[in-house]
């Protein structure tokens, strides 16, 4: 009996124990567990949601527009507690923190929202425009503008960025090539690297860091004729080689989220290609995040003329591979009735949704919620965020030309700034400007002002507006201009004519922005024309009116402080161009990595120059630079080798300049064509008056003199490669 007692008394114990552990899960699952794997927490929450859970989870909703509390009720009201994401329009962390109370207590599983926003070159701390910094060729600075931005949207409420856009654009006609870094793929690549370390940092859980976008997922730079939402046709070779490229070192840095693209690709719509969401990103290079729609991307599966309605649409896209469904309003009416109806399996919907839970998760999100609420002056416009935003539009200043020295204005004593743009702060800020305040903006009148005080007299007439035929304001500019020393003519684009729903025709100036510059070369005074865009501009007529170029592009809330400086002289530009210049619009499409001509005497323009008006690269100095020879460790080499090629740039001018060298590489023949040059690597130094620096590129033979074939797969073939430097150029030979 005594035994029995002992064995009884056991079992008790063990029974008690087994009932404690079960309410301790019930009362404290493993998902609210901040000590376990995230995985183990992902796992855990999933296995705990009914099917109208998870296909919440799927969904995004805005909030933060119109919410005026004195003319409409609380939109806290209308904002459904288990939905999955909100895209943020406000920067009031107030409102964020009650909308994630609710979804927080008044959800059956607590499950927080995620706040997406689309900042693109800056939050409040607006910084230029993305093709502007990739002028600057300086990954590591884009990378700090990227935090700064990060900082302060996250401290804002918002969680998730829809950025960076990584589409390789060769169509200055199209909008959105404001918003990428240019005609090149390595280009793109080096800077969605950049901007994804700048975003997320080493822990995206941490207070001042933002889950990254990469987009459009893919091929959306290619849109025919330079519109959007149309049509692309892109064969499997050139996606491989030119448009994968940046979003496979997008998605290798470790980018949290991407978002797929409105285009048509060949036949097949990004928002519904299997092939690009599912055997290559979440096959072929194991992306463990999630995808997004494009705002009413799915829904618009319909007019592209491949689901016959919104169910059908949602059963495409997301069997296809996109989790997320922004703005559509498919997945929440249509997903739940697909898994039903068996047409979608459990299995799919619970992948999508612990992809999108795990980004929660590694944001920190379930274990705090909330944003901390503080003063606009502890989150925007620091001292610091504002050097960086400074230094970057610095470097991102592009001097086109500067005949008999023009630049920069040292002797005059009276200098006429004219042009639309001369007093200008909004359209300074440039396209996707977030919440970027044209108040915080220094107009270019303003930084000639303070720049030249005390040594010239700065005089002031717009003489036109942007692109109204009204000559009025010519004679009180001609005025101004016949009393100075020098002449600035500020020309360009409003904010407006760039970005998303932004094409053009024609990428020449309006004909009064010409004909203001034509009137005033009258005159006979040095003429500077500074342009503020946000593409290549067509310039041929302008350029022989002008004794000197820049282009400022759209700067931010630096405004005309940094090209200001590049005038004075107190900065030596050294920005050089990430995409073509053409000399006409009728030239486009036209870019440096072009494939080989069967016939390279014949076959060119009958009536324009075949050429760019500037090619990708360029960009001048107060300075001058000496290129010596190339020089390799080694001439022939394995294709599984390495070898380094090395050449010293001097600087021979008389002040400290910045030099971007880019290294190129050739392929003569090879089995797949391949273009005439393609960009390998860059790399800026200052290098001081008389001083001398050596450049070094350390080439992977198959990583940078290969190529890649219509299936991604990468090869190098036996053979002499060249890599190139402006004029200087080595041969390699490649053997077994």
């Amino acid at each position: 009996m005594i035994y029995i007692k002992k064995i009884t008394g056991a079992l008790l114990l063990a029974m008690a124990g087994v009932t404690a552990v079960a309410q301790f899960s019930k009362s404290n699952p493993v998902y609210k567990n901040a000590g376990k794997p995230v995985e183990e927490r992902v796992a855990d929450l999933v296995a705990r949601m009914t099917l109208e859970e998870k296909v919440m989870q799927l969904n995004q909703y805005t909030l933060g527009r119109n919410d005026n509390a004195n003319n409409m009720a609380d939109p806290v009201n209308d904002i459904p507690a288990q939905i999955g994401s909100l895209i943020y329009f406000s920067s009031n962390p107030g409102l964020r923190n009650r909308v994630q109370k609710k979804a927080m207590e008044q959800s059956r599983l607590g499950i927080p929202i995620l706040f997406g926003y689309d900042v693109i070159h800056g939050y409040k701390t607006v910084y230029p425009i993305s093709l502007a910094q990739a002028c600057s060729w300086n990954p590591q600075l884009v990378q700090q503008a990227c935090g700064v931005a990060a900082q302060e949207a996250r401290m804002s409420g918002v969680d998730w960025t829809f950025s960076p856009m990584i589409d390789v654009a060769r169509d200055g006609r199209w909008g959105r090539v404001a918003e990428g870094y240019g005609e090149d793929p390595y280009t793109n690549a080096v800077f969605a690297v950049a901007s994804v370390k700048g975003y997320q940092g080493d822990n995206l859980a941490a207070a001042d860091k933002v889950a990254a976008c990469l987009k459009h997922y893919v091929g959306y730079g290619a849109s025919e004729a330079g519109r959007d939402y149309v049509y692309t046709e892109i064969s499997e070779q050139t996606l491989w080689d030119t448009y994968m490229p940046p979003y496979e070192a997008g998605v290798k840095a470790g980018a949290a989220t991407l978002m797929s693209s409105f285009n048509d690709i060949s036949g097949t719509p990004g928002t519904a290609n299997r092939y690009i969401l599912r055997d290559i990103l979440k096959g072929k290079w194991k992306h463990d995040g999630f995808v997004v729609s494009d705002w009413g991307a799915i829904e618009q599966l319909r007019p592209q003329g491949v689901a016959k309605d919104k169910k059908d649409a949602a059963f495409k896209a997301f069997t296809a591979g996109v989790e997320m469904d922004m703005m559509n309003r498919s997945y929440d009416n249509n997903l739940g009735t697909l898994v039903k109806e068996g047409k979608v399996s459990k299995q799919l919907l619970d992948d999508a949704v612990k992809r999108v839970l795990g980004v929660k998760f590694r944001l920190g999100l379930f274990d705090r919620p909330y944003t901390p609420e503080t003063n606009d002056k502890d989150r925007f416009l620091l001292p610091q965020s504002l050097a960086v935003a400074e230094k970057l539009a610095e470097e991102s200043v592009v001097l086109l030309k500067n005949s008999n020295k023009t630049l920069p204005l040292s002797n005059a004593s009276k200098i006429a700034v004219l042009g639309p743009l001369s007093k200008d702060k909004w359209h300074l800020l440039g396209s996707w400007r977030a919440q970027g305040n044209a108040e915080d903006v220094t107009t270019i009148y303003d930084a000639l002002q303070k720049e030249f005080a005390g040594k010239a007299e700065i005089l002031q007439a717009k003489g036109c507006d942007f692109d109204k035929a009204d000559q009025s304001g010519f004679e009180e500019a001609r005025s101004i201009a016949a009393q100075a020393d020098a002449v600035i003519i500020c020309l360009g684009e409003k904010a407006t004519w760039s970005g998303e729903n932004a094409s053009r025709s024609s990428i020449a100036l309006p004909k009064i922005q010409e004909d203001l510059v034509a009137e005033i070369k009258k005159l006979g005074k040095p003429v500077i024309l500074l342009l503020s865009s946000g593409r290549p501009l067509e310039l041929n007529r302008l350029e022989p009116l002008s004794d000197a170029i820049l282009t400022m592009w759209h700067p931010g809330v630096p405004g005309g402080r940094p090209a200001v400086g590049v005038i004075s002289g107190r900065v030596n530009p050294s920005g050089k161009l990430s995409m073509t210049f053409p000399y006409a619009t009728g030239q486009i499409p036209i870019y440096y990595n072009h494939r080989q001509s069967a016939r390279p005497h014949q076959g060119k323009y009958q009536d324009i120059p075949s050429t760019p008006l500037y090619d990708f690269g360029h960009g001048l100095s107060y300075t001058s630079f000496q290129y010596g020879d190339l020089k390799a460790s080694a001439l022939k080499v394995k294709p599984d080798g390495k070898i380094t090629v090395e050449i010293p740039v001097t600087n021979t001018g008389d002040r400290d300049g910045l030099e971007t060298v880019h290294w190129f590489i050739n392929d003569p023949v090879s089995t797949i064509s391949r273009p005439v040059k393609e960009l390998r690597y860059f790399d800026k130094q200052l290098i001081k008056k008389g001083e001398t620096r050596n450049f070094r590129f350390h080439v992977d033979i198959k990583k940078d003199l290969g190529f890649v074939n219509a299936k991604g797969e990468k090869y190098i073939e036996e053979g002499d490669y060249y890599v190139i430097v402006k004029d200087k150029k080595i041969k390699i030979e490649v053997s077994k």
